[in-house]
């Protein structure tokens, strides 16, 4: 069993914002040199998450953070009084901090429409991104 840990370093340029992170996560899973196996990709941050959704169609990423926004408003919550990002927080811990793939023939397996992204749901700020392949 062999486990590779990369790590990389992303820029947000809005309040809230999803990147793509497949040139990454692709990158990390060629340097591991795993052919059967997972990957795991995990952001450190309280205010961002790891998605997988369609980033194909531009309405799709733009229709999620207005849902969120709508369950989740600004300025309404106690830790705004601290910082004014408790929709942030929120949005984040619903999202979750991480995603896994499966890893076949040393290829990241996603579906046609599938994308994985950071969501950065308190920007812009810089990103920590820490993928993880474990496999053989």
């Amino acid at each position: 069993m062999a486990l590779y840990r990369k790590e990389f370093h992303l820029a947000s340029s809005q309040r809230q914002e999803l990147m793509d992170i497949s040139e990454p996560l692709a990158e990390a899973v060629k340097e591991a040199g795993i052919q059967r196996g997972m990957a795991t990709m995990y952001v450190t941050h309280a205010t961002a998450a790891v998605i997988i959704n369609e980033n194909w169609d531009p309405n799709i990423c733009t229709d999620l953070i207005e849902a969120l926004d709508k369950q989740f408003p600004q300025g309404v919550w106690r830790h705004d009084r601290v910082d004014g990002n408790g929709a942030a927080h929120l949005k984040a811990a619903v999202c979750g901090p991480s995603e896994m793939v499966p890893v076949e023939d040393g290829q990241v397996v996603l579906g046609t429409w599938q994308s994985p992204m950071i969501a950065d749901f308190d920007g812009p700020k810089r990103r920590r991104l820490i993928i993880t392949v474990i496999g053989e």
